[in-house]
């Protein structure tokens, strides 16, 4: 690779992808099977809008059927091209092997600009987009499973799960054709946090081991970190709220489409948000200093950068400027394979896209199964639990009694004990979960194999390892 030309996005999954297996031990044959993208459709087709038949460019992207169906989401964006939904059907695939969801890769995109139509006519087009996919078995509850990506959302994921439904009346499993969708029509609490939160849990299991902190030059735990967050949609959004509030990190920079603000104190970063909903971008809020030139901050001093949109971010432009000392990637691909290389020389430890952005796909995997179920999680279990819970408070409250002013409960524990556990705290604590065990298991490679030394080439490890073994278990 020359230090003058950047690789494509495409060119970088590979080149992450060759890093990692260069120092595996895979046969030739089933190394090229892992690698190579098995198949990419691309719709066209036209709807009748405003007097006119406009004609729109899809695409649909199967990276790996090692387990089926496949997993990966449809976004909406005028940047969207056959390469760009092969390498994120490709790191699909890694994702969903490294936090151990039962999928394959898939990808999928839409040439358009949402923010060019009405609310009604996105539907047509939508409902369409997902017609042609659906015929053609790439949106199924078994074969090809849709999520919300960049431009779309949970009014996008009810259009195409009632597309599929009209389509396939007799399906008794329908609902589970897509995830993303809104609570009502059968989605899961906490998706639309999933990503957002995801990132916020990597971040505390990286702080639990301090040799891993130290090796970003960093010592204690995520209070006080100084943070700068670029893009403040949802992932971003989510991420630096739960941080800040949770965690007591600040968040001392957001950068956004028109510009950048500042604050060394830390952002209000509710307020931020409503004022880009309600403005369009960052510039004209008054409570801290804006900075035209956006991705100037990029290069500020911080603790922690994540880089919550667009892939490419920091690239070989401004990656020997960067001067945060521990990447996350809550974006898929922001950092290229030459920043990459850049970064890694200058001792920057970066948490990787196909960890860091995987809270999005292990709550679909929750929403997926429980449609498949036909139940919300915890309508079974949770009022025994709190029957079982409040044997215990009796007794408690019998011992308080008996011992009088000598000992007492503390007063919010009955009230805390007593709740048996909803939805949206089982989806918390079965993320929370499968974010610790990826971590680890990139954690246990990247600390006793002497030729690996970042993260991103550990969870590859992982990644292509267990595709691998699933490839060896079909007879490949």
């Amino acid at each position: 690779m020359s230090a003058q030309r950047e690789p494509s996005f495409r060119e970088s999954v590979d080149l992450m992808f060759n890093r990692a297996v260069s120092v595996m031990d895979l046969p030739p044959g089933l190394e090229e099977k892992i690698r190579v993208c098995n198949a990419t459709y691309t719709v066209r087709f036209g709807v009748r809008l405003r007097g006119k038949i406009q004609t729109f460019t899809g695409y649909r992207s199967v990276h790996s059927e090692h387990m089926e169906p496949v997993k990966g989401g449809i976004r909406f964006a005028m940047s969207v091209n056959q390469d760009e939904v092969e390498a994120l059907a490709a790191l699909m695939t890694y994702k969903c092997a490294l936090v151990e969801t039962p999928f394959g890769g898939s990808k999928g995109g839409l040439c358009i600009d949402p923010r060019e139509y009405t609310e009604h006519e996105m539907e047509r087009i939508t409902r369409r987009f997902a017609y042609e996919l659906a015929k053609r078995d790439l949106i199924h509850p078994s074969q090809n499973v849709p999520a919300p990506d960049m431009g779309t959302g949970p009014r996008e994921m009810a259009w195409i799960a009632d597309q599929y439904r009209r389509m396939n009346t007799t399906d008794i499993n329908a609902a589970a054709c897509v995830t993303g969708k809104p609570i009502h029509a059968g989605g899961i609490q906490g998706r639309v946090e999933a990503t957002g939160r995801g990132v916020q849990y990597s971040l505390q299991e990286f702080f639990r081991h301090p040799d891993d902190v130290a090796r970003a030059n960093m010592h204690g735990s995520l209070d006080g970190k100084r943070i700068i967050v670029q893009g403040l949609g949802n992932v971003g959004y989510h991420a630096a709220k739960f941080l800040a509030d949770q965690d007591g990190a600040k968040i001392t920079g957001v950068i956004e489409r028109d510009g950048a603000l500042v604050d060394d104190k830390g952002l209000d970063v509710e307020a931020v948000r409503n004022w880009i909903a309600g403005h369009g971008g960052v510039k004209g809020y008054a409570d801290a200093k804006y900075v035209k030139e956006g991705a100037t901050v990029l290069e500020k001093d911080c603790d922690i950068l994540i880089p919550a949109a667009l892939e490419g971010v920091i690239n070989l432009s401004n990656a020997a400027n960067v001067k945060a000392k521990l990447i996350i990637e809550a974006a898929n691909g922001p950092v290229t394979a030459g920043a990459d290389d850049v970064l890694r020389n200058k001792g920057v430890v970066i948490i990787p896209d196909l960890y860091a952005n995987a809270g999005g796909v292990t709550v679909s995997y929750f929403e997926w199964v429980k449609n498949l179920s036909h139940i919300r999680f915890g309508r079974m279990q949770r009022r025994q639990e709190e029957a079982r819970h409040q044997l215990l408070v009796n007794e408690l409250e019998r011992l308080d009694r008996y011992l009088g002013d000598s000992w007492s409960m503390t007063p919010t524990f009955k009230d805390k004990y007593l709740r048996g556990a909803d939805e949206l705290e089982l989806v918390r604590s079965g993320l929370d979960d499968t974010m610790r065990i990826a971590y680890q298991s990139m954690r246990e490679v990247w600390h006793s194999r002497d030729e690996v030394t970042d993260l991103r080439t550990a969870a590859y490890i992982v990644a292509i390892e267990r595709v691998a073994r699933s490839y060896r278990d079909k007879g490949l």
